[in-house]
């Protein structure tokens, strides 16, 4: 059995943001050379997430809504996180979305459901997080 790890780092302009990191997913399966076998995708920061979803813009917006009813970034002083920080909502956000995706791989391509893409969550940004990428297989 063969392994392949390779870290991706972002950083976005922006608090929150979804990022298609689909090609970067594509091109470390290239990297690695493995036909058969299984993708781990994971946030390595707690407050991002990784997932699975459809690239629509008007779902990405309602993701920001959904998630912005559930766990409001303000007011700051509702939360008891929020003593040093500001971040609390971004923790339940990314509990919310989930840390990782485990993709399988079946002759050398992701195998997707229709309209399936890895998506790079972030609720509490303007700083680099990395995202690991762990594939095991032959």
């Amino acid at each position: 059995m063969k392994t392949y790890r390779k870290e991706l780092w972002f950083k976005t302009e922006t608090r929150r943001a979804f990022i298609n990191i689909t090609p970067q997913i594509e091109e470390c399966l290239r990297e690695s050379g493995i036909k058969e076998g299984l993708l781990l995708c994971n946030a390595m920061h707690i407050t991002s997430s990784v997932f699975i979803n459809d690239d629509e813009p008007g779902l990405h917006r309602d993701f920001e809504c959904f998630l912005e009813k559930l766990a409001p970034e303000k007011p700051y002083d509702q939360y008891d996180h929020n003593g040093f920080e500001d971040n609390a909502d971004a923790h339940l956000k990314r509990t919310i979305m989930g840390r990782e995706v485990v993709v399988a791989i079946t002759d050398g391509k992701l195998d997707f459901g229709p309209w399936e893409q890895v998506f790079y969550g972030e609720f509490d940004g303007k700083r680099r997080k990395r995202v690991l990428v762990k594939i095991i297989g032959e």
